[in-house]
């Protein structure tokens, strides 16, 4: 019989030999180990992977993948990039680790007018740039306005595109999702991974030398003010940032957390000249003091606003080209985090039982969008039969093999307010005949476009199997290269077509615009179908959205409390919710990505979310782990 002892460590050997081409022989050579024991008891697994000595000091060593690309603030499309940016800058506002709730950062209040178009953002005094200098307001107005001068060369440009004077020019481009048996860890193009990871010889990696140019000073007070296009971003005053929306937007103060949101000291072109400057001027709670060929190093800021709050004293990024490379350098102790790792789902399946293990949906989606131009898909109900006919569950657990969470609504970490999406066949078959189907007459062949993607064809199969045993439909699965994929989509060859997209907020009316397009409004093909009116629920959201406190003056505010002073305010615009699109159901949502991590026990106050987005200001090194009262037990 095995000894349990024998049998962890032949689980943590097997587990490392999951990441490689030889975990099949391994699993071969394990079941005839097995075999041979008359008598199996089950072992005792151990709290932790790996659990080692905490460092020294307040130094956090964390492997996120691989060297950043750029530390561009309006090129962080996705980890490793965002998470430095994250950590050098700051923006008006932050996201609570946990909650993801906006919280003052740069900003220390902020409030809407009446129908939430027109925001207005008090900054602290205190905010400090890491050489010393004041942040103001003009800093936020510049470094705005060169998101759209950056045009394709921004990240993510549909999360600024609601701005008065920044709409991009052409649609967001789709950010494909790697899938699980693609083992890449990536969750962006091959075009934007080139931009933003490409290979970094020595005179990127040693730091450059170039000066960092001088902020614009201000104008003088006889200098004509120029003449440019109307701009939603203006500087009231050094500390009075006001923001004019096309639309109204509850959740504006969360959508300016995001990385291409942050300010930038001078015009941005010193990230022209080098991919990595490790001499730029940051805001953050910390700043570059070394890069390497493997690692950046990061130290707290002295000038930082709330620099006491801060408890590291470091931050070491430490690179990993692969998901085996990082789970060897957790194993060993040289790193205390692992994120940004994609595990195949043998691995995670045996990583699973350890406490240092977590996993959490990743805010991407992957779904089927409709053509809602061609018959029958111009019909809601025949598009609301199809989605409840898809067993999601089983989607995740079998096909996806536990790897993703079921989708049940479009946004991943959305507070959704109404009913999920249901596996309900029945209904499904009433709603079929509703739509005129009856006596055993069903719909013609579904002509499903996806990419040729082993995943995606899993899917689709399974996907095909469910339409036919439940609606006794038919399905053309129509499989093309990723590259052709827009073209499919512009022609309108295709009654379903597979989509997968990365939503890098928790802002409803931006990621359902990531989904679904600008300027989406409840219509449906049958207008006896359509969604009342006097149906739609009107959210009514407080003037005074957040601030640090409410005292008489903030009352006194007469942009808060005198609304005749501002002319007449229209009620808020009827926006298109999460709730109306789950009505209108124009698109498919399938799954969820899940993102998996490793965290040391001795790492407090680091925060796993599905967005990527910890905060680095409430993490502390727990140097006396383990606990003496824990300390000599085996």
């Amino acid at each position: 019989m095995m000894r349990p002892a024998l049998t962890t460590l032949f689980r943590k050997a097997f587990l490392r030999s999951a990441l490689s081409a030889s975990a099949w022989s391994a699993l071969a050579f394990s079941i005839a180990l097995l075999a041979g024991c008359n008598q199996l008891e089950r072992p005792k697994v151990e709290p932790y992977y790996a659990l080692t000595e905490p460092p020294a000091k307040q130094e956090l060593r964390w492997s996120n993948g691989k060297m950043p690309g750029s530390l561009d603030p309006a090129r962080a499309a996705a980890a490793p990039e965002t998470d430095v940016v994250r950590a050098i800058y700051e923006g008006l506002t932050t996201l609570d680790g946990k909650t993801l709730n906006e919280v003052p950062a740069v900003a220390k209040k902020w409030e809407a007018n009446g129908d939430l178009r027109i925001w207005m953002f008090h900054l602290r005094k205190e905010a400090r740039w890491s050489n010393g200098e004041s942040i103001t307001a003009e800093d936020f107005v510049r470094s705005w306005k060169r998101l759209g001068d950056l045009g394709e060369k921004a990240a993510n440009r549909f999360l600024f595109e609601n701005i008065v004077g920044l709409k991009a020019k052409e649609p967001p481009q789709e950010k494909p999702l790697a899938e699980p048996n693609d083992y890449s860890g990536q969750l962006q193009t091959e075009t934007e991974r080139a931009n933003t990871l490409s290979r970094l010889d020595s005179e990127h990696l040693s730091g450059s030398q170039n000066p960092i140019p001088a902020r614009p000073g201000p104008r003088k007070p006889d200098e004509p003010k120029p003449q440019t296009p109307k701009f939603g971003v203006e500087a009231i005053d050094d500390l009075t940032l006001k923001v004019t929306l096309q639309k109204p937007d509850k959740d504006f103060p969360k959508l300016v957390s995001s990385p291409a949101f942050l300010p930038v000291y001078s015009d941005g072109t010193n990230f022209e000249k080098t991919l990595i400057d490790q001499n730029i001027v940051t805001n953050g709670a910390f700043r570059i003091s070394q890069i390497d060929d493997t690692s950046i190093t990061l130290e707290r800021s002295d000038n930082y606003w709330d620099r006491r709050s801060v408890a590291l004293e470091s931050v070491r990024f430490v690179t990993s080209n692969t998901a085996e490379s990082a789970l060897e350098a957790y194993r060993s102790g040289a790193v205390d985090v692992v994120t940004n790792a994609t595990f195949e789902p043998l691995a995670v399946k045996l990583l699973s039982p350890y406490e240092d293990f977590r996993h959490t949906a990743h805010s991407a989606l992957n779904y089927y969008e409709f053509n809602t131009a061609r018959p029958p898909f111009d019909d809601r109900r025949i598009r609301e039969a199809l989605t409840l006919a898809i067993d999601r569950d089983k989607l995740s657990k079998v096909d996806m093999e536990g790897t993703t969470q079921p989708a049940n609504k479009f946004i991943p970490l959305g507070n959704l307010k109404g009913e999920p999406l249901s596996f309900d066949v029945e209904k499904a078959k009433k709603l079929f005949e509703k739509a005129g189907y009856t006596d055993g007459q069903t719909i013609r062949p579904i002509r499903l476009v996806i990419n040729r993607n082993d995943t995606q064809q899993r899917v689709a199969r399974s996907v095909a199997r469910m339409w036919k045993q439940n609606l006794n439909v038919d399905t053309d699965i129509i499989v093309t290269d990723p590259v052709e994929i827009e073209s499919v989509r512009a022609t309108g060859d295709f009654d379903l077509l597979r989509r997968g997209i990365v939503l890098p907020t928790t802002d409803e009316a931006v990621c359902l615009t990531a989904i679904f397009g600008s300027g989406k409004t409840l219509t449906d093909g049958d207008p006896q179908l359509s969604r009342a009116e006097s149906s739609k629920t009107e959210t009514s959201v407080p003037t005074l959205l957040y601030g640090e406190k409410q005292d008489n003056e903030l009352l006194k505010d007469p942009f808060v409390r005198q609304p005749e002073n501002q002319g007449p305010v229209s009620p808020p615009e009827a926006t298109f919710t999460e709730q109306d699109a789950l009505y209108e159901l124009t698109a498919i949502p399938l799954y969820f990505p899940t993102s998996y991590s490793l965290l040391k026990p001795y790492v407090q106050g680091f925060d796993i979310n599905g967005l990527d987005a910890p905060s680095l200001k409430a993490v502390t090194i727990r140097t006396d782990w383990p606990p003496k009262s824990t300390r000599g037990e085996s």
